[in-house]
């Protein structure tokens, strides 16, 4: 049997409210089915509008097999490209971070202007035609201050996001923000483990007491039945709201991207051991009320989010191989605050610095174990668990709903 007809068996037959059977963790042939179906196929977030200041400025990653380079226009429009020349394919953009009038590739220096054109071949001869081999553009949409980007020929609509979140993300401002401070730190387990640890505080209270000073475990705020029930998270999005502020829980029909602003322990404003605010410029003008808790916003595969008063904190997942996935956490605060005297930078990152590092354990620990000859898929706890299984919910559907798409073709095909 090979392994997309496996695959969609071990799908179709799994146990809910169980995790997986071991290779979806562990195994290679099973990554580059999750990367070929999901991460070169759908909506990954990248980064954000203010890491791009001005004309000319980019910033590089990498997807799996794809060298990216995401640069803004003289337009001042955001654009992607596949960082591969069209000369003979090395790497034109070899930073994380630049600024240049022009993309030059250091090979042979073919140069791009920022709209991906060629815009310069040496000697290519008097019949080379230059405007048959520009970058290669990927699809590339901005909203709210985030950069999402679709590797696949063709994209999936990316309307239905931008309707739902982009009300909820507009009065906090971050395509004016900056960045504060940035990590990537390597878990080495499987994007899979990164996410079923993110979507639960079930583990809160024994692994993350810096977290746990402001942040509630109730399974209200990190669950999906939305919370309304709970007075007191009802209470907050009404005054929220009266504020201007998009605040109830919202997920698409899909499961795929949701958003809810919840509120923080009691008179909790920030991530910080104090529970006061980490930063004195607040991060938009725009917003007047305070203790507005944090907006949570989660887009599988690639982000989970939160944007409070005085600043935003995005994560990025991308995994490295079956068994390493790279997180990068980034600190956005308003464009004027100043260190040293807006904010001070240990106190603004600790909590998550700390949480990062105690989640990485934590899912390289679950890794380990799963490794075992031993390991068969567990129960989750049906009160505390429930975004971890609607995480795989998601991830069973879609992979499923992609290999039967593709069989179906095949057999057409045939």
């Amino acid at each position: 049997m090979d392994i997309r007809s496996n695959v969609l068996r071990q799908l179709k037959n799994r146990r809910e409210g169980f995790s997986l059977e071991q290779p979806f963790y562990i195994d290679e042939d099973y990554f580059k089915l999750d990367m070929e179906m999901i991460y070169y196929r759908d909506w990954l977030f990248m980064g954000h509008d203010c890491e791009l200041p001005k004309a000319g400025a980019y910033f590089t990653v990498q997807i799996g097999q794809y060298p990216v380079v995401i640069v803004r226009g003289r337009d001042n429009v955001i654009r992607a490209f596949h960082n591969s020349c069209r000369h003979r394919g090395s790497r034109v953009c070899t930073k994380d971070h630049g600024s240049s009038v022009r993309l030059v590739c250091p090979y042979h220096q073919w140069a791009y202007d920022l709209d991906g054109k060629l815009a310069f071949a040496r000697h290519m001869g008097d019949d080379f035609d230059k405007s048959g081999f520009g970058l290669k553009p990927v699809h590339c949409e901005s909203f709210g201050g985030y950069i999402f980007i679709c590797l696949a020929d063709k994209a999936p609509d990316f309307q239905p996001v931008r309707d739902m979140v982009a009300p909820y993300m507009m009065p906090h401002h971050l395509k004016d923000a900056k960045i504060a401070f940035q990590s990537t730190i390597i878990e080495k387990g499987n994007w899979k483990l990164v996410w079923e640890n993110n979507r639960e505080c079930y583990h809160c209270a024994a692994n993350h007491p810096e977290l746990c000073r402001t942040y509630p475990e109730a399974p209200s705020v990190t669950g999906t039945d939305g919370g309304a029930d709970d007075p007191e998270i009802a209470g907050h999005w009404a005054r929220c709201e009266a504020a201007g502020l998009p605040s109830k829980f919202q997920i698409s029909p899909d499961g795929q991207f949701r958003t809810a602003r919840m509120p923080l322990i009691e008179d909790a404003e920030s991530y910080t051991m104090s529970g006061k605010r980490a930063v004195a410029r607040p991060l938009s003008d725009d917003v007047t009320i305070d203790r507005i808790g944090t907006m949570l916003l989660f887009h599988y595969p690639t982000t989970w989010n939160h944007i409070l008063g005085d600043h935003a904190i995005s994560f990025r997942v991308l995994p490295l191989s079956a068994n390493e996935t790279a997180v990068t956490t980034k600190w956005l605060v308003h464009k004027d605050a100043v260190e040293g005297v807006d904010y001070d930078l240990e106190e603004l990152t600790h909590v998550w610095t700390e949480t990062n590092d105690q989640d990485r354990r934590i899912v390289e620990e679950n890794a380990f174990g799963i490794h075992s000859p031993a390991y068969e898929p567990g129960p989750y706890s049906m009160l505390h668990e429930g975004g971890v299984m609607q995480f795989l919910e998601w991830y069973a559907l879609f992979m499923t709903n992609r290999l039967q798409g593709d069989q179906a073709k095949l057999s057409v095909v045939a």
